[in-house]
């Protein structure tokens, strides 16, 4: 199975790619992570040094590494399915679940971690809300894409258990 979460920054893709990858016994990466990893940077100093376009080649590029593999559950980052093609190509490769919390969470979950975070670092916290209303109307094409789509009380373990279990 191979499994690609997708959401906003603050919806829990990286949360849920270490649980899911522990209950079903699968390998779970975080997209971010690899890019940081392979670049040796932050995402951060990626944007800073490079800019959002390099940025979009390198995750894409290391988003189809995952074409050859079997099974995964990855967390992507919050923009990934908006560039390059990647979310037809994820859908084609597998399953895609949209993580969709309402703006004023992940406001809330993004607060205390914003100097991270290169899109909303220079945001100040009444500001977060509108910024994130704003990239969710831009991202939402892409991410009704998803193969599936979870909010509200869907977003647990039941809600995931119900897609395993469709492609058990």
């Amino acid at each position: 199975m191979k499994l690609f979460l997708i959401g906003m920054m603050g919806s829990g893709k990286s949360y849920w790619t270490k649980k899911l990858s522990k209950k079903l016994k699968l390998e779970g990466y975080d997209l971010d992570f690899l890019v940081e990893s392979q670049e040796e940077k932050t995402i951060a100093e990626i944007f800073a040094a490079d800019g959002e376009v390099y940025f979009r080649k390198s995750e894409a590029k290391i988003l189809r590494c995952f074409g050859e593999k079997k099974s995964f559950v990855l967390a992507t980052g919050g923009g990934t399915p908006c560039f390059n093609d990647n979310m037809a190509w994820m859908n084609q490769q597998g399953i895609t679940v949209w993580i969709d919390e309402p703006i004023a969470l992940l406001a809330e979950r993004l607060q205390p971690e914003k100097a991270h975070r290169p899109l909303i670092k220079h945001l100040a916290d009444k500001e977060l809300e509108a910024f994130l209303t704003n990239k969710l109307k831009e991202r939402s094409p892409f991410y009704k894409q998803a193969t599936y789509h979870l909010q509200g009380d869907a977003i647990s373990d039941a809600g995931f258990a119900k897609i395993i279990k469709k492609h058990g």
